[in-house]
């Protein structure tokens, strides 16, 4: 299949919401921008996302905020142009790369069929910006959850074969995109699409109470991004065909 035959269908595999605005929300909003048909999958329910100070970590609480942050991340995807989110539910701060996770995505990857996938990294990277502090386990799950899900699981019919039975057909990703990769290959121009990603990430309220200190810390790390490509602005991958 040529370049030009290829369907225009994107998805971004992340395990919180908001996770996605950080690395990649200035590539999707390009890619949308030249047509390209965007679909989110959030691996958590997002439940974990409270204030650091919270008191109450009720069966009620982790409820209300799990609500907040899927409101918010639709919120965030319409301003961005993503079509649609789909929330896996699995309890956010417990992701495990299990073989029910994998077959989930497994699912949903047949279902829309995307072309190319943004996940995040199944391995941890010690850069400065990308240390223990910035990168949650349950990152790592998710990555290396979406990962196996991509090869072979999503287009080998002998994995998960009750998937066939729900008339969802083998289905191979082309182009795999890996946010907070160890190493970088590849880089998209933000520019144009900087402000789009900022307000994006200004529709996550409830983890971005010091809006302010947010953007100057995105709007740095973007900026020494693009300063690399000899642009304004710019978010790196590490981008494999498959």
């Amino acid at each position: 299949m040529s370049e030009q035959e290829l369907e225009k269908i994107g998805m971004v595999i992340v395990a919180h919401p908001d996770d996605a605005e950080f690395g990649a929300a200035g590539t999707v909003a390009a890619w949308v921008r030249d047509g390209w048909e965007m679909h989110y999958v959030i691996c958590t329910d997002g439940s974990g996302g409270g204030s650091d100070l919270a008191t109450d970590v009720s069966l009620e609480a982790r409820h209300q905020i799990s609500q907040i942050r899927k409101k918010e991340q639709r919120a965030a995807c319409d301003v961005l142009g993503v079509k649609e989110v789909i929330f896996l539910d699995y309890p956010d701060g417990q992701l495990q790369p299990s073989l029910d996770l994998r077959r989930d995505i497994v699912r949903v990857m047949r279902r829309y069929r995307p072309t190319r996938v943004i996940i995040q990294s199944p391995d941890r990277s010690w850069t400065p910006v990308m240390s223990t502090g910035r990168y949650h386990p349950d990152h790592l799950a998710a990555g290396q959850a979406a990962l196996s899900a991509i090869y072979p699981a999503c287009q080998n019919p002998w994995d998960f074969p009750e998937l066939l039975e729900e008339g969802l057909q083998p289905h191979r990703v082309r182009e795999i995109y890996i946010m907070g990769a160890p190493t970088q290959n590849y880089n998209t121009d933000t520019s144009a699409t900087f402000e789009l990603k900022l307000a994006a990430l200004r529709a996550h309220i409830s983890q971005h109470l010091n809006f302010e200190e947010t953007e100057k810390w995105v709007r740095g790390w973007s900026k020494t991004i693009g300063e690399k490509y000899e642009v304004a602005y710019a978010e790196e991958f590490h981008r494999t065909e498959n």
